[in-house]
């Protein structure tokens, strides 16, 4: 559902740019924001050990500054003998709204947002956390782009755990939502198969 060269495309990946993109990266920290910041493609804090989680799309949280989502995943991290943590997601546009993401995916930002997670792996068998829920319903690209980050990641042996069971539309519940529960293995080819 790739859509190129239309105005909207065009006014949307140029983006609403609300925090500079030439932000200062504090010691320890991962951030990576596109040119005008309208998408992000990392941010984490360093480490050897960390918890690599992916969602559907950033909000406005940057190092030193993070929501509540973010807050979570370091929490989860902590929890687990994660020495580190870093947040991709499915589609690096960021809206604080899933609704008002792109309503078709700008290539640019599919191929910086694979690039980047590439880069990170680097060959490295690494867990990944599934942390999407139900919001990979909001736009039906989501599932082509999971599946081509998955082929990224198992082509270093990456591993994929989620947070408890399912929920009840059959997706990896989201970090912010309810208690801290135990990560379980996630069966991310049999997830394809039925997303």
């Amino acid at each position: 559902m790739c859509s190129s060269g239309t105005e909207e495309i065009q006014n949307l990946a140029a983006g609403d740019a609300t925090q500079s993109s030439t932000l200062a990266v504090p010691p320890g920290w991962i951030y990576e924001p596109n040119e005008d910041n309208s998408a992000r493609l990392s941010l984490g804090t360093t480490g050897s050990n960390p918890l690599i989680c992916f969602g559907v799309n950033p909000s406005t949280a940057v190092p030193g500054d993070l929501d509540q989502t973010l807050k979570r995943v370091q929490g989860y991290a902590a929890r687990n003998q994660f020495d580190s943590w870093l947040m991709f997601n499915l589609y690096p546009q960021r809206s604080t709204d899933p609704d008002e993401m792109h309503s078709a995916y700008v290539p640019v930002l599919k191929a910086q947002n694979e690039k980047r997670i590439a880069e990170y792996i680097n060959g490295r068998p690494l867990t990944l956390l599934a942390a999407w829920g139900d919001l990979i319903l909001h736009r039906p690209y989501l599932s082509k782009m999971l599946a081509d980050i998955v082929r990224i990641t198992d082509a270093s042996s990456c591993n994929w755990i989620s947070i408890g069971g399912l929920t009840a539309k059959g997706h990896p519940r989201h970090p912010s939502r309810g208690a801290y529960a135990p990560f379980q293995p996630f069966d991310m080819k049999a997830y394809l198969q039925r997303l």
